[in-house]
């Protein structure tokens, strides 16, 4: 398969046109290739302005479907907590994964060859940066298009968050995680998925999270959130956290 794929199919993926081509061509465009080109004296502009604006976009339509749909959370850490959840670079990373946007990205030689198309922090820039050209290029109905296209991602990751009688998961290990690491570093726990077992409709995970590419934690469950959940629940026994 010769990559990238043709824009004219990304299009058909995400079930929108671009009337300014343009506009989608530089949400593909990472970095990377952008200055492989400028060397060659070729200008060529890469999405980092595109994902400014297309985080502000996202951050709005999310904010305000948890403020309309959730009376009942009044205090703001709650609503937070909801948005932080599915705005995240880890769920960006898997929205844009679920339409093979790394299929169309632009990158730099090197990038491409050390996986760059499966880099979650790219993936996650490039789906803030197209949820910026899609607002650009509908115009007035920009908000509109975009909510369209992104809230059946972010209904099913709120769906995972919240429990089937409407309450939070009672015990957020992962965010007393990165709460706990981000008090003496900067860093961010990875969560790896390591295994998968048994058949479809039973599946159990194995995943670790990683500080600094050191294992801190294992956890097993029948969905990745769940063994997430597990394995920052065993890294924070092992901090003497609970």
């Amino acid at each position: 398969m010769n990559l990238p794929l043709d824009i004219s199919e990304f299009e058909s993926r995400i079930g929108y046109t671009f009337r300014d081509k343009s506009l989608i061509e530089t949400a593909l465009t990472h970095s990377s290739y952008s200055n492989e080109l400028k060397v060659r004296r070729i200008e060529c502009e890469c999405n980092e302005r595109l994902e400014f604006l297309g985080d502000s976009v996202l951050s709005i339509i999310v904010s305000e479907y948890l403020f309309a749909h959730y009376a009942d959370r009044h205090a703001e850490g709650d609503l937070t907590r909801m948005r932080a959840d599915v705005v995240c670079e880890r769920a960006l990373a898997g929205y844009a994964a679920e339409v093979g946007l790394g299929q169309f990205l632009k990158l730099g030689r090197g990038e491409d060859k050390n996986n760059g198309r499966e880099r979650k922090s790219i993936l996650a820039d490039a789906f803030e940066a197209t949820l910026a050209a899609m607002y650009l290029d509908a115009g007035e109905n920009g908000k509109a298009v975009v909510s369209k296209y992104l809230m059946p991602f972010v209904l099913r990751e709120l769906d995972a968050f919240v429990g089937k009688s409407g309450e939070e998961v009672a015990q957020d290990y992962k965010t007393h995680l990165q709460q706990f690491i981000q008090q003496s570093d900067n860093e961010q726990p990875e969560y790896v998925t390591v295994g998968e077992s048994g058949p479809d409709h039973m599946k159990i995970f194995e995943v670790e999270v990683r500080l600094n590419s050191n294992v801190i934690g294992k956890g097993s469950g029948h969905s990745k959130r769940e063994a997430e959940q597990s394995a920052a629940k065993q890294a924070l026994e092992l901090f003497g956290e609970i």
